[in-house]
């Protein structure tokens, strides 16, 4: 991989990691409990609920996503860095500006 290329994804893995530490730290602000003294209603209080756990997901997926982005930005001077985890091809440069914490190619992806 040449050196501008690796310049690139460096920096689209960083800009990628801030995006997800904000959407993290909006989740956790959505999944705060719902105090039961507060005079919502108890349709209210059921669709909040509801909410907390959409929230929640995407909490744990943001978190997820978070991780492979640390490991992405470790390996990136790896020389298997850009191989396919699945079968062992290059991934192009479009999808890992794309999906920088994707370890298979597109066609391995589905």
């Amino acid at each position: 991989m040449k050196k501008e290329q690796k310049e690139i994804i460096k920096q689209a893995i960083i800009k990628e990691i801030e995006k997800t530490k904000i959407t993290i730290e909006e989740n956790k602000d959505l999944i705060q409990p719902i105090e039961p003294d507060c005079a919502i209603g108890r349709v209210s209080r059921m669709d909040a609920m509801v909410n907390q756990n959409v929230a929640r997901m995407a909490l744990r997926k943001a978190e997820e996503k978070f991780r492979n982005l640390e490991i992405a930005q470790k390996n990136i001077d790896n020389d298997g860095f850009r191989i396919c985890a699945k079968c062992g091809k290059d991934i192009p440069i479009g999808r890992i500006l794309l999906v920088p914490q994707s370890k298979y190619c597109v066609n391995c992806a589905k």
